[in-house]
């Protein structure tokens, strides 16, 4: 029976090393410690099991974190989304056509979308690369699965293997009690009978009971562990091999989604080829159309502009070629001014004239009078000489 353990725990230790995830060093697990306990009950049996719980926690840690890597993540989403912008651009396309004109908003949004989103051809490669990461991930993971559950059923075997060992270790270990319940009760009787007056005799009978009672209990932890482990490499055994079987249901389901993807795309990659190549097409004639319409509606607008501006710009040049040069009203004022000023200046002489006369007249009358003035005041005075001139 321990070989038979032996081989399956090596099994499926070989199996995990080859997939690289056995660790360099491990602890001891606590059970072993429990186990040692018991190691007198049967020695061989104990150490298999101990040997085998040992690679337990090992084991299932690795496992467990293998598994919990293998997820595709949400790669979906990329095709999903890359499907969407195609097809929301084309609808956006439709929307620029049908109301006849593109304006500037839509101008930068369609400049936008092929500098964030790529062009068309581009996206669909996008959409086959995305595609075979996920499907070159499904099949490693496919792989790895596999072998993590050909290595467990292995693993399981030893655990059952345990499990067996365990309830035989169980049966000796509550045989052990039993008799050890057996030998408390004679002890226990001796005491109870005894009638004599020696009380040392006595005391060795006290001492003989106590020591099977301490041998009872000994027995009995013993016994609850053997009944422990057995009872939970049980449960052990039955619950993985639920949650393992639905492990393998998922790595089934999950290769049979795998084929399909293959299937699906090896027969189809024409088809992704032929909507790029679509796509891309209707794109390109949008494109041209709209330069086409560009074109036309630019060379309108200018003919447009060439007849309002032209005409404007030759009335205007007409005019000055055949108009007038110096306007009349303009020679006309300055005439005006030149009369005007003219006669200004004649009736202001004649003023001018007339005030200087006035002028001079009234100096000389000033001048005369303060002679006639001066002379008197000298008359009357006799103290002054008049000068010659004044």
């Amino acid at each position: 029976m321990q070989n038979q353990i032996t081989n399956y725990l090596d099994k499926a230790m070989t199996q995990i090393r080859d997939l690289g995830l056995v660790p360099q060093k491990t602890e001891e697990a606590p059970v072993v410690t429990l186990i040692d306990r018991i190691a007198d009950i049967d020695e061989d049996k104990a150490v298999a099991i101990a040997r085998t719980l040992s690679q337990a926690s090992t084991f299932n840690e690795l496992v467990r974190n293998e598994i919990s890597q293998m997820n595709i993540g949400e790669r979906y989403k990329e095709i999903t989304n890359a499907f969407n912008s195609i097809r929301d651009d084309a609808k956006r396309m439709v929307e620029q056509v049908e109301d006849g004109k593109i304006d500037t908003f839509e101008r930068i949004g369609n400049v936008w979308m092929k500098v964030t989103r790529g062009d068309i051809a581009t996206r669909f490669e996008d959409i086959k690369k995305t595609y075979l990461d996920v499907a070159h991930d499904s099949k490693d993971q496919i792989e790895r699965e596999a072998r993590i559950l050909n290595a467990y059923q292995d693993f399981r075997g030893a655990i059952k293997e345990a499990e067996i060992l365990s309830l035989d270790i169980l049966k000796q270990a509550e045989a052990q009690w039993n008799s050890a319940k057996g030998k408390l009760e004679q002890a226990s009787e001796a005491v109870k009978s005894y009638q004599g007056d020696d009380l040392a005799a006595r005391a060795k009978l006290e001492l003989a009971r106590d020591e099977r009672l301490r041998e009872l209990q000994r027995a009995e932890e013993r016994y609850q562990i053997a009944k422990d482990l057995a009872d939970n490499l049980s449960i052990n055994y039955n619950t993985s091999e639920v949650i393992m079987t639905r492990l393998m249901q998922t790595t089934s389901i999950k290769k049979r989604v795998y084929q399909q993807a293959v299937t699906f795309f090896g027969t189809n990659e024409t088809v992704l080829t032929a909507l790029s190549a679509s796509f891309t097409g209707l794109f390109g004639l949008h494109e041209s159309t709209q330069t086409l319409e560009a074109m036309k509606e630019g060379v309108s607008k200018s003919l447009e502009d060439l007849a309002d501006i032209g005409g404007k710009v030759q009335d205007a040049a007409i005019k000055a070629g055949y108009g007038p040069t110096i306007r009349a009203d303009a020679v006309k004022k300055l005439v005006d001014s030149v009369v005007n000023f003219q006669e200004r200046t004649v009736e202001m002489v004649d003023e001018m004239r007339k005030l200087s006369t006035k002028n001079s007249e009234e100096i000389r009358e000033a001048v005369e009078d303060g002679k006639q003035r001066l002379s008197k005041i000298i008359n009357r005075g006799d103290s002054l000489a008049l000068p010659h001139k004044v």
